[in-house]
């Protein structure tokens, strides 16, 4: 796991913390934010495994280059 990869779980925890605090609390901005959060963490955390492939695979070709 990669840093993009944790900052985006962290970022969809602190979504869904956003999202029950505002359906407690009735407070439809903060729960918005919650949402937002959340789908920005999705994001970022897909870009990371994107990332960490990619690097996995670059790593892959260069291990059969030295054979």
């Amino acid at each position: 796991m990669n840093r993009d990869e944790l900052d985006g779980k962290v970022d969809q925890v602190k979504g869904k913390i956003k999202q029950a605090a505002g359906d407690l609390t009735d407070d439809e901005q903060l729960r918005d934010e919650g949402v937002v959060d959340e789908a920005s963490g999705d994001l970022q955390e897909g870009f990371g495994r994107g990332r960490r492939k990619i690097g996995d695979a670059i790593k892959d070709i260069g291990d059969a280059i030295k054979r």
